[in-house]
């Protein structure tokens, strides 16, 4: 009795699963060796391996979680579908018979155990090296640690050396599914015997002579040309994308503060302070600068006339003058008030909107980070030195209290507020401290370390 083509098809799909498992986990596996060779020079995907950005790094190690993700559970699936169903029939040979000359014909054949095997050999070398990088490095008992300089083993060490032994043991009872028959790329053989690089292996010599024996190995290597060509497009593409990002975040807020301001808070406030009834000034502030505008023009207009440099007018005609450059005093403070208010609603809108691209576009962030870091970095020393004696004079030194005091009071007008002039001296009296102690924090915790020759280039200039 025959089975209804669905089932038939259905059953197919089934005893095929172990099969299908199998090849999802090899092709992610071979996504993962692709990209080492193209971006690594064969090495494991991590960030001793590649000169590449936070951004680029993050990509990578991204695309290394996925495929790994997904080959740990196709491989799960192989097991859990190859415990229940037969995984490949030993005898089912795939024979190819190309058309050659009359006197006979050439057999290929295909061994499809053996390429199962291999492509489980595959997969289960890409696993290990992953999983060796991912497990911590087995702890070195030296004099130090032990007390009295005697190396007799603890019963701490003693567990420890004892998992690390059986761990080993693991591992080498792993390796028979590598066969040494088959063939290795260099690439390959490369990442499983030098996981770990040069700077991180136990040797009795310093680890800047490795590392310039290993920069000396990559000058030699003749794929060296190219290697610096992509370096170089990648310098390219980080700078150009860090320089469009840098302006989208000046322009978009600004074009934001504008666009609210005049189509979309600007009329609303305008028709709300339409009103005769609404105050003219917003503060006590602005209405004193209207009187002393005003009591100026008065006090002009009458020395003026005094001197003959005006033509003579009776005291109505000078009080009618008077109250007319009072409307158009009114009519601008009115005008000034309502700006105020629309800077306020404006600069909310313009803030949310610097927000969300800080939000939304996380890898533009790194990408621009990494670009000030490579600027920053990589000036000389007396151009850091120059720099930070710069901002800091400009920002947290002797002069910079006048400075902060005209900035305040500017953002106090833009927004209606009167200026306190407690809340500004508390403030200069505070930030600027605490400015001064993040600088000094930076040069001696990051720059001290990365730079030593710019710390002492900006000691010497401070001097």
């Amino acid at each position: 009795m025959q089975l209804p083509g669905f089932l038939r098809n259905a059953q197919q799909w089934f005893m095929g699963t172990p099969e299908r498992a199998l090849d999802q986990a090899y092709e992610a596996a071979q996504m993962i060796v692709s990209i080492e060779r193209e971006y690594f020079d064969g090495n494991p995907i991590s960030r001793r391996y590649g000169n590449y950005g936070d951004s680029a790094m993050t990509y990578f190690e991204g695309e290394l979680k996925k495929y790994l993700n997904l080959i740990r559970v196709r491989m799960a699936e192989f097991r859990a579908s190859s415990s229940v169903m037969r995984v490949s029939d030993p005898r089912i040979m795939e024979v190819q018979l190309p058309p050659t000359d009359a006197e006979g014909l050439e057999v290929n054949v295909i061994d499809k155990p053996a390429v199962f095997f291999r492509k489980l050999r595959f997969v289960d070398e890409v696993l290990a090296r992953y999983e060796r990088m991912a497990a911590p490095p087995e702890r070195v008992i030296t004099l130090a640690d032990a007390p009295n300089g005697n190396l007799e083993p603890t019963p701490a060490t003693r567990v420890l050396r004892s998992r690390s032994e059986r761990a080993r043991g693991e591992q080498a009872g792993s390796e028979p599914l590598a066969s040494p028959k088959q063939p290795q790329s260099s690439n390959n053989g490369q990442g499983d015997q030098g996981t770990d690089a040069l700077s991180d292996r136990v040797s009795v010599l310093p680890r800047s002579i490795l590392r310039t024996v290993d920069r000396i190995r990559q000058d030699l290597d003749p794929k060296a040309e190219q290697q610096v060509v992509k370096n170089f497009r990648s310098s390219k593409a980080k700078t150009t994308a860090a320089i469009k990002f840098l302006l989208l975040l000046i322009i978009v807020p600004l074009l934001t503060q504008q666009f609210t301001k005049n189509y979309l808070v600007g009329p609303i406030v305008d028709r709300v302070r339409g009103g005769e009834e609404i105050e003219v000034f917003l503060n006590i502030e602005m209405e004193e600068d209207a009187l002393h505008e005003l009591q100026q023009f008065e006090e002009r207009l009458r020395f003026e006339v005094l001197i003959g440099k005006a033509p003579a007018m009776s005291e109505l005609t000078i009080e009618e003058t008077v109250r007319e450059k009072a409307a158009e005093i009114e009519e601008e403070y009115r005008r000034r008030s309502s700006d105020a208010v629309k800077n306020v609603f404006a600069d909310v809108f313009a803030v949310t909107a610097f927000t969300l691209l800080l939000v939304s576009r996380k890898q533009e962030v790194g990408i621009l980070k990494s670009f000030f870091d490579e600027i920053v970095y990589g000036l000389s020393d007396s151009a850091k030195a120059f720099i930070i004696i710069l901002f800091t004079d400009m920002f947290v030194g002797f002069h910079s209290p006048h400075g902060w005091e005209v900035l305040l009071e500017g953002l106090s007008r833009h927004l209606g507020f009167p200026a306190n002039r407690d809340f500004i001296f508390l403030f200069i009296a505070t930030f600027p401290v605490i400015l001064d102690t993040v600088f000094k924090y930076w040069i001696f915790r990051y720059l001290n370390r990365i730079s030593p020759s710019a710390v002492a280039t900006y000691k010497n200039m401070n001097e």
